[in-house]
């Protein structure tokens, strides 16, 4: 059971992001400077930026649930707080660092901060569930 709950965890989070983009799609392809092509990113198409993002995010949950078993993390709620911690606290702070680094607009560091870190808690909701 373990393995589904990680995946079907880590599709929720994709989904989420799939979700988030869309609203953000804008801001973002201006933020991060991505080429563009008829309103979209110009590599749309190309495939392996979305088995990355999904195979990531299978990867995250299978962390979360290891960390989560060993902390006895075990109700929908302590699922929900402790993923937003994770993305917020965790994730979101190496994104800032590169970002700040690479001389990203600010802007880029809250999208997609915001996605590590409701994203996470996304996926700590759903692995909670099982």
């Amino acid at each position: 059971m373990g393995f589904l709950a990680v995946v079907i965890a880590g599709v929720a989070g994709f989904m989420f992001g799939a979700v988030w983009y869309t609203v953000f799609a804008n801001p973002w392809m201006e933020a991060s400077g991505v080429p563009v092509k008829d309103g979209k990113p110009a590599n749309s198409a190309n495939p392996l930026p979305y088995i990355t993002s999904i195979v990531g995010a299978i990867l995250v949950a299978g962390m979360m649930r290891h960390v989560f078993v060993l902390s006895g993390i075990d109700s929908v709620g302590e699922g929900l707080v402790s993923g937003f911690g994770v993305g917020l606290f965790l994730v979101t702070p190496w994104i800032a660092t590169f970002y700040g680094f690479g001389a990203r607009p600010f802007r880029l560091v809250l999208i997609d901060g915001g996605y590590a870190t409701f994203g996470s808690a996304v996926i700590g909701t759903v692995l909670t569930l099982f």
